[in-house]
C-alpha cells in the first residue's frame, strides 16, 4: 500500500505520444517537447529520458534550474530555456549546456561576458513578440540587431528566431494566421543574413491544427503527455494519457439520512448509504472546486464526491450496496475497468484547461514511472 496517493506515469504513452507526433512532422522539422513545470507536473525526471528515446531533437524547458536537472539524467540532449532569466540563474543555464532566449540589448551583453567567462558557446533564441504580449520584442529591427550581435560574438551562436501563439487553440485561427506571417515575413529578411537561423512557433495546438506554423521546429506540451490542446478526448488525435492519480479507501462508514459529511456540512445523506473517506485532498492537488461536483473511480464504478474536499482528504457516497471496502483502490484521473476520468473533463466544471489540473498535483504526491502501454 503506498501513502496516501501516487500520480503514475506511463513512459511508453509518453514515447508513443511523442512519436505520433513527429510522424506528423516534414522530415527535417525538429520536434521540441516542452517539460516544463516538471514536465506539467508529471515529473521530468521520469520524463526526459522517454522524450530522448522517443526521437525528441531538442527539449525545452521554462528555467535555468529545470535545464539543469534534466542534464543530469540527459548528458546529451540539447536543451532550450524559453523563459527569462535573472542574471544568478544565466550561469547555470550555461552550465547546463542549454541555449538561452533573448530579446533585450543588456541582457545579450550579460549572457556574452559569462559565456566568454566560462569559456563556452551559448545558442541563442531571439524572441520576437508577434502579439501574445508578455515577453519578446515587438521591434522586427531589434531582432535583427540582436541577431547580428549574437552571430559576430565569439561565445554566442545564433540559433533561432522564435514567437508564441496566442490563440492556437481556439476556433478562430485568423490571428495565429497574422502571427505566423510576421515570423515568416522576419525570418525571409533574417535569412538573407543569416542563412542557417531557424524559426519556430507552434505549441501543441498550432502544431495539430495548422501544419503551416511548423517552421523549423515545433514545441507541443500537453498533447506529449497525452491530453488535447483543445480540451476535447486526446484518443481524437490517437494521443493516450500519461498520467493517472490514484489513493485508496481508509474508512467506509454507514450514515443516515440527515448525517453530514465534511467542513461546512455542504453535504447530508438523504438516505441511508455508506461513506468512504479517501486520504488525499486539495494539499495534494484535488481541487477544492471538485467538492459535491467531482468523481472518482471504485471497483471499475464512478462514484461522487460528496462533501467539501478538506486539505488531506475527500469523502465518496458509495450508495447503500456497493462493495467498496477500506483499501480498494481509488482512481482520481485516470481508468477502472471500463471507466475513465480524463483531465479534461475534470476541468469543466473548474472553468480551467486540463493540464492546469496536472501541473496542480503538489509534489508530496510522488510520481511513480511506469513501462505500461506500447512503445
Amino acid at each position: 500500500m503506498y501513502e496516501r496517493a501516487e500520480a503514475r506515469i506511463d513512459l511508453g504513452n509518453l514515447r508513443h505520444n511523442c512519436r505520433e507526433l513527429k510522424s506528423r512532422l516534414t522530415p527535417g522539422v525538429e520536434l521540441c517537447p516542452v517539460l516544463k513545470a516538471d514536465a506539467y507536473g508529471h515529473g521530468a525526471l521520469h520524463c526526459v529520458g522517454a522524450v530522448a528515446e522517443a526521437g525528441a531533437d531538442r527539449i525545452a524547458f521554462a528555467t535555468a534550474s529545470e535545464a539543469v536537472l534534466a542534464r543530469s539524467v540527459a548528458p546529451d540532449v540539447p536543451l532550450l530555456v524559453l523563459g527569462a532569466l535573472a542574471p544568478g540563474e544565466i550561469e547555470m543555464a550555461i552550465s547546463a549546456g542549454a541555449d538561452v532566449s533573448a530579446w533585450e540589448p543588456g541582457f545579450l551583453a550579460t549572457l556574452a561576458d559569462q559565456a566568454a567567462a566560462a569559456g563556452l558557446v551559448v545558442g541563442v533564441h531571439v524572441k520576437y513578440d508577434t502579439g501574445m504580449g508578455r515577453l519578446g520584442t515587438t521591434d522586427p529591427e531589434l531582432v535583427l540587431e540582436l541577431a547580428r550581435t549574437a552571430e559576430a560574438h565569439p561565445n554566442l551562436r545564433l540559433a533561432a528566431i522564435w514567437t508564441h501563439f496566442a490563440t492556437a487553440d481556439e476556433p478562430d485561427r485568423s490571428f495565429l494566421g497574422q502571427q505566423s506571417v510576421r515570423l515568416a515575413e522576419l525570418g525571409e529578411r533574417a535569412r538573407r543574413e543569416f542563412p542557417e537561423v531557424k524559426l519556430h512557433a507552434a505549441n501543441s495546438a498550432a502544431m495539430i491544427a495548422d501544419p503551416s506554423s511548423h517552421f523549423d521546429m515545433v514545441r507541443p506540451g500537453v498533447a506529449i503527455y497525452g491530453m488535447d490542446p483543445f480540451g476535447n478526448d486526446p484518443a481524437d488525435h490517437n494521443l493516450r494519457p500519461v498520467l493517472s492519480l490514484h489513493s485508496w479507501v481508509a474508512a467506509v462508514r454507514d450514515f443516515e439520512p440527515g448525517q453530514s459529511a465534511g467542513y461546512g456540512r455542504t453535504w447530508r445523506a438523504e438516505s441511508p448509504t455508506r461513506v468512504a473517506t479517501v486520504p488525499v485532498g486539495y494539499g495534494d492537488g484535488v481541487r477544492r472546486g471538485l467538492s459535491n461536483r467531482g468523481e472518482v473511480l471504485i471497483g471499475g464504478d464512478r462514484y461522487p464526491i460528496s462533501g467539501t474536499v478538506s486539505m488531506d482528504n475527500i469523502t465518496v457516497d458509495l450508495g447503500p450496496d456497493s462493495g467498496a471496502k477500506v483499501g480498494d483502490e481509488v482512481t482520481l484521473i485516470g481508468a477502472q475497468g471500463d471507466e475513465a476520468i480524463l483531465a479534461e473533463q475534470i476541468a469543466v466544471p473548474l472553468g480551467t484547461i486540463n493540464y492546469e489540473v496536472t501541473c496542480g498535483i503538489s509534489p508530496r504526491v510522488p510520481r511513480v514511472g511506469t513501462g505500461s502501454g506500447p512503445n
